[in-house]
């Protein structure tokens, strides 16, 4: 394994110092701690913190196990409830008992909260705050002026940990786990080597993370909004007890962070790194990444806007719709007059199907019928726009031509009745039927609706006639009925059911009863 010598170009730094003289804590003029040994840290960015000897506090320290913190430098803080003539103060001290070697130099010393030490005095002198410069060099460079032209995340991942090994930081793997907006999949996550040429993606489903993998895992720990964890993998193997640890140890790993990657809208999204480095990592290593973590979870975050945006719109309107909204069709009357095989499908017995039920069930039976007209659409090149109540609206758009579009359309609806009728062994073997009506003509494709509030759908009287012989279907028990224009484009067998007048609809209508390949078109009861 060569050794790189780990040197970044930032000024990410930890000072402990002796205080000569006598310190001492106060509250209110109620004392805490008096020493002549007590000790300050100076950490980059951030105020001075006073520690004292745990023998030189005044004040009762009562233990609370159930708290802990996370530092990437110091370790992991144990804290104590503070107890001082009869007020407690919960979670007001704390410190590190197995420190990290950042945090080494105040081993068994203990710091007040900044609300509980209300002053600290120093012989009568205020404690300086550290002086601090600026942070510069390859890695911020790359991420103000390069990291924006990564086309997906995957590529970010890779460029960011090239770019910090090029900067002396001895990383040999990073991961991050970016939660989503998707029913089925609950995040995205990415996995870089450095010694590989591709990055993995995975993406874990939400039953994962009911999991002991998951549950187990530092992404939990850090997703919960329980810190961070490091763990050194040779000083502090067992603070933390996660199975993975073993895992990366085999691999040669020394040490092992994982951050929180916050986005704007309060999720908490998870960084790892892992270093094969024998000493892990330096505090001016942790101190880059964490210093640059903001800038970096922006940029993550806008692919997963991106992501989002395209997995909600397909979620709620289809794919080929939503990807006419997010490719700009936004405003209302914006759409195109098109030619398409529209489809009515209606739930029967919906009403007795309720009350028999019970309403959980009965979510279950809608799911189950929705879920298959959507995938058997999908498979017959068309889109579902929209449930409404116990049916399904969808489009076959004619683009290439009347013939297919009218086809699909009847193929669908003939193994949606075939696939409802299977016994569900989840609900006692039930079974489902349903009324299907297909036309075909122009329709308006696009927005409707307010000002503020849009609908995408199509308008039409195609539109109109389908949900109609629907209707008529489900009052004559067929299971299937299309208008002229459908029926006289297909090789299906059919049976004229005449010219229907129809609710709504001007003018009669000449309608067809198709006949299903596994049966006459006729629902048994």
């Amino acid at each position: 394994m060569t050794i790189r010598v780990q040197q970044t170009s930032n000024d990410y730094g930890i000072v402990v110092e002796p205080l000569s003289g006598e310190v001492t804590a106060w509250r209110d003029g109620k004392l805490l701690a008096r020493s002549s040994r007590a000790r300050v840290m100076y950490e980059t960015r951030l105020p001075p913190v006073v520690y004292f000897p745990s023998e030189d506090i005044v004040a009762q320290l009562v233990a609370a196990p159930d708290h802990k913190t996370f530092c990437p430098f110091k370790g992991t803080a144990s804290y104590r409830h503070v107890q001082v003539e009869g007020e407690v103060l919960n979670y007001g001290a704390w410190h590190y008992p197995n420190a990290l070697p950042e945090g080494q130099a105040v081993d068994g010393f203990f710091a007040f909260m900044p609300s509980v030490a209300t002053r600290i005095e120093h012989q009568g002198a205020e404690i300086e705050d550290m002086p601090t410069g600026n942070i510069s060099g390859p890695v911020v460079d790359w991420l103000l002026r390069e990291a924006w032209l990564a086309k997906t995340p995957q590529d970010l991942l890779a460029a960011l940990g090239k770019k910090l090994v090029e900067d002396g930081v001895a990383v040999s793997r990073m991961s991050i786990l970016i939660w989503s907006l998707h029913p089925m999949i609950a995040g995205h996550n990415c996995i870089w080597q450095r010694d590989e040429d591709e990055v993995t993606s995975r993406y874990p489903s939400y039953e994962l993370l009911d999991s002991p993998v998951f549950k187990e895992s530092p992404f939990q720990h850090v997703a919960e909004g329980l810190g961070g964890v490091r763990q050194k993998l040779d000083t502090n193997p067992d603070e933390f007890n996660f199975p993975i640890m073993e895992d990366l140890k085999e691999q040669g790993v020394t040490d092992y962070v994982a951050m929180p990657l916050p986005f704007s809208d309060g999720r908490i999204n998870v960084l790892t790194l892992a270093s094969d480095h024998p000493n892990g990592f330096t505090t001016a290593n942790l101190g880059l990444i964490f210093e640059c973590s903001a800038l970096i979870s922006r940029l993550f975050e806008v692919f997963a806007l991106t992501s989002n945006a395209t997995s909600l719109l397909e979620t709620y309107l289809g794919k080929r719709t939503g990807a006419r909204v997010l490719g700009g069709e936004i405003r209302r009357g914006d759409g195109d007059v098109i030619d398409a095989a529209i489809l009515f499908c209606d739930l029967r017995h919906s009403t007795r199907l309720e009350s028999e039920l019970g309403r959980d069930d009965y979510v279950a039976v809608l799911n189950r019928f929705f879920e298959t007209a959507t995938e058997i659409v999908n498979a017959h090149e068309g889109e579902v726009l929209k449930f409404i109540g116990d049916a399904v609206l969808a489009i076959f758009p004619a683009g290439t031509g009347h013939d297919h579009a009218c086809r699909q359309a009847v193929e669908s609806a003939n193994e949606i009745v075939r696939m409802l009728a299977i016994p569900d062994e989840n609900l006692n073997d039930l079974t489902l039927t349903c009324a299907i009506g297909i036309a075909y003509g122009d329709v308006t494709y696009g927005n409707v609706g307010s000002k503020e509030r849009l609908d995408f759908t199509v308008i039409g009287s195609a539109a109109n006639i389908a949900a109609r012989l629907g209707e008529h279907g489900k009052i004559h028990g067929r299971e299937i009925v299309a208008s002229d224009e459908v029926a006289g484009h297909i090789s299906f067998a059919v049976e004229s059911l005449g010219s229907l007048t129809l609710h709504n609809v001007a003018e009669p209508v000449e309608a067809f009863a198709i006949i299903a390949e596994n049966g006459d078109g006729r629902d048994g009861d």
